[in-house]
């Protein structure tokens, strides 16, 4: 234990105190490191918020506990174990890169992409694309509760739904109420299970999804409105159920089951909770507009009079 306290003592008189001195002597340097600090930080939680609830949360959580056994051996010269940390280390670098192959590539493709750039947020495309494809939902939910059909479709938001994704049938097709439909008319093969929407897309169907166990849950409430109750819990996810009993529509969101929605009250919903992102350049162009309209309603009055 003296040793480590000897070794932080010497780390910060040596390291931490001569930098701060340097920072005082170098304004322009604290401003770059200040904003250093906060690029990397929102990078980060960004990355934080991508893997939440995913395997590659699991394997985040092993490789910063390896990091700090590496180096917790090596302040207690604990060499032997260091040693073979630390080779663990080296190796474990080039076998994640051959193991999450397929993920790093799509990663780097998506570099000066939309996606990257939506990544990032700064996407504004984005918007219309949604509001589209909620239309198309609600289309696809209507029809399906004038004919009863039971149909479960969960919409992903910021945290992410893979684990859920690789419970079904892989599909990755662009969203339409036709498809909808067909994927939950009865005797289908994907009819039983839940449909994820993933970055605009049909991502998979009869998907698996954890229920809510909760008592206070309506006993009439059937399996696919417990699941949807359980994954909102989960996530962030907003799901809409079809009710084969009744042909009601309900929507879960936090944990929450609204029951009875209409079509217009679905979609004002889903709007406010999928688009999160402003077509700037658009509201620019209104506003833009609508002080044009003003400004030749004025002289047209001044001109009258």
């Amino acid at each position: 234990m003296e040793g480590i306290r000897l070794d932080i003592t010497n780390f910060y008189e040596n390291t931490i105190v001569n930098y701060i001195e340097n920072l005082q002597e170098h304004p322009l340097d604290l401003f770059m490191l200040i904003l250093d600090l906060l690029i990397v930080s929102y990078l980060i939680v960004k990355l934080f918020k991508s893997i939440r609830h995913t395997r590659a949360s699991q394997l985040a959580k092993g490789i910063f506990i390896l990091i700090i056994l590496t180096y917790l051996t090596k302040v207690a010269h604990m060499y032997v174990f260091n040693a073979i940390l630390t080779g663990i280390m080296n190796w474990g670098v080039l076998a994640l890169m051959i193991i999450f192959q397929p993920e790093l590539r799509r990663g780097l493709e998506q570099l000066g992409t939309n996606k990257f750039s939506q990544f990032i947020g700064i996407d504004k495309s984005i918007e219309v694309k949604t509001k589209e494809n909620i239309y198309r939902i609600v289309i696809a939910a209507t029809e399906l509760a004038k004919s009863r059909t039971g149909a479960l479709i969960v919409v992903e938001r910021d945290i992410k739904l893979n684990d859920i994704i690789d419970s079904g049938i892989f599909m990755d097709a662009e969203i339409s109420p036709q498809l909808l439909v067909n994927i939950f008319t009865t005797k289908t093969p994907l009819h039983d299970g839940a449909v994820v929407i993933k970055d605009n897309k049909i991502a998979a169907a009869s998907c698996i999804l954890p229920l809510a166990d909760d008592k206070d849950i309506a006993r009439e409430l059937g399996t696919r409105h417990r699941a949807a109750i359980g994954i909102s819990k989960e996530t962030d996810c907003v799901a809409v159920v079809v009710s084969e009993e009744t042909g009601k529509i309900s929507i879960a969101k936090e944990g929450t089951l609204i029951a009875d929605v209409k079509e217009e009250t679905l979609k004002k919903i889903l709007v406010k909770y999928l688009i999160t992102i402003k077509d700037i350049e658009q509201e620019k162009k209104e506003k833009v507009k609508r002080f044009r309209k003003l400004y030749r309603s004025k002289k047209d009055e001044e001109e009258k009079s």
